[in-house]
């Protein structure tokens, strides 16, 4: 039986200009991205280009962006950011 792929953040390029529209309450089906009727969506007008860590399985707590809390709470904190190198 293959192994599950194993859930990793969304690593957007955002550039200056950019206007972005991200879920901050967890409940959008497009996570990270948030529908325009959500009151509750975090607009950011990004200001230099970046590389941002999106969370899309919604366990974040720091929504929108991804804490590592998807990869199980019995691994360290460098353990959790190893999976995000693809390590």
């Amino acid at each position: 039986m293959d192994k599950p792929a194993p859930i990793r953040p969304l690593v957007r390029r955002v550039l200056p200009g950019d206007q972005l529209r991200l879920c901050h309450c967890g409940q959008s089906a497009t996570l990270p991205d948030c529908p325009a009727s959500c009151p509750q969506s975090l607009q950011i007008q990004v200001q230099r280009e970046q590389l941002l860590l999106l969370c899309h399985c919604g366990l974040s707590q720091q929504l929108p962006y991804c804490d590592g809390r998807h990869a199980g709470s019995g691994q360290s904190l460098a353990e959790r950011w190893r999976r995000f190198r693809h390590d």
